[in-house]
């Protein structure tokens, strides 16, 4: 009579080698098998990686004037992560610490920051916000029509009547960025 002791290793001498066989002639998937969503998230997003702010402007609507509402030299980046989040920040030129509560709470005038996950349509990028410097963006999607021409992105606001110049009208603002060639 045959002991478990000694059918355990015959079965697995012989089961071993039977399941390799087996997963060498296993077909690999054809394209009508993969579901689209795998196939669109290997296809990594023109915008992806890391852009550091060249330029902050707002254009008037009735006019095309400019001007920088940030200065002449606000600081930022935008960081598309292959994950499908995008992390953005800009920042007022000449900030400084506050020491009042009045001036610290000022300084949320020259920052902008947000993030959530994002996805491209065309040539517009829209982020399902999750985190935001202002509450209320939070749970909206923020949609921005962009243009990349080599390693320059520019992105566009739509048109809109911004509280902080409103007797201006419509505005929109134009985001200028290059992508960082950063090394550690």
């Amino acid at each position: 009579m045959l002991t478990r002791r000694l059918v355990a290793p015959l079965l697995m001498s012989i089961a071993l080698p039977l399941s390799t066989f087996a997963m060498a002639q296993t077909v690999p998937p054809t394209p009508q098998d993969t579901p689209a969503t795998t196939a669109t998230a290997a296809t990594p997003a023109p915008v992806e990686g890391s852009w550091r702010l060249v330029s902050y402007e707002v254009e008037v609507k009735d006019g095309g004037e400019t001007f920088p509402p940030m200065g002449d030299h606000p600081t930022g980046y935008v960081m598309f992560a292959p994950e499908g989040r995008v992390w953005f920040v800009l920042t007022g030129e000449g900030r400084e610490p506050g020491e009042s509560a009045q001036e610290k709470a000022r300084l949320l005038e020259t920052v902008i920051a947000y993030t959530g996950r994002y996805r491209i349509e065309g040539d517009t990028w829209i982020t399902a916000v999750d985190v935001a410097w202002n509450p209320a963006w939070v749970g909206t999607e923020q949609r921005r029509q962009f243009k990349l021409d080599g390693d320059r992105l520019q992105v566009l606001t739509p048109w809109r009547v911004m509280p902080n110049w409103a007797d201006k009208g419509e505005t929109r603002s134009i985001i200028t960025f290059e992508r960082a060639r950063e090394t550690r």
